[in-house]
């Protein structure tokens, strides 16, 4: 099977693309990830996921292999919750997410001899959270370097009342746009090969 380029630090991207069992190799993208004024927020990780499959496309060359690039976002009332700075923006942050639903958009580009982007959309409903609860979910270390402040796949799972959509998409990389990608760059799933 063809080998890609993950344009990521994330473990829980790797973890997945291991899940599908996809061959890669990994380059971090440096990039600008500041939201421009009034940008939508597909629009955000869309740009996102572009530009960081690209840096890493531009710093290898063309004859390597196809970048992937991926970018998540938790999103209420159209605001872009990032990842937190502190205690204290954690804190608000899961405050916005308590009791309430959220959206979860989780895009996913490859760049290769031609570029291709898809959209995942989540929603995701958090039970009523107290202070406490939120308190000591921020000495657990988990919610640090998380959009939103939580992980799906770790303790914040027991936040959250409902899920519709990519469980995947809401960890960080949703593999079933990511598995289309990769079949429309020619790169064939082990889960595919009896296929004519």
């Amino acid at each position: 099977m063809e080998k890609i380029i993950l344009a990521s630090a994330s473990p829980r991207r790797q973890e997945l693309l291991h899940q599908i069992g996809v061959q890669f190799d990994q380059q971090v993208a440096e990039i600008d990830e500041t939201p421009r004024e009034n940008e939508p927020p597909e629009a955000y990780v869309t740009r996102l996921a572009v530009e960081k499959a690209r840096a890493v496309k531009a710093r290898l060359g063309d004859d390597e292999a196809p970048v992937l690039g991926a970018d998540t976002a938790v999103v209420v009332d159209e605001e872009i919750l990032g990842k937190p700075r502190d205690e204290a923006h954690a804190a608000a942050m899961l405050r916005q997410l308590s009791g309430r639903e959220h959206r979860v958009l989780s895009a996913v580009a490859l760049v290769g001899r031609h570029e291709a982007c898809r959209v995942s959309e989540s929603r995701v409903w958090f039970r009523t959270l107290s202070e406490d609860e939120i308190a000591a979910y921020w000495r657990s270390g988990e919610p640090a370097g998380k959009a939103g402040g939580y992980a799906v796949q770790g303790m914040g799972a027991i936040f959250i009342e409902q899920l519709q959509g990519s469980h995947s998409g809401v960890m960080g990389l949703p593999v079933f746009e990511t598995a289309q990608l990769l079949q429309e760059f020619g790169i064939r799933l082990p889960g595919n090969r009896y296929d004519s």
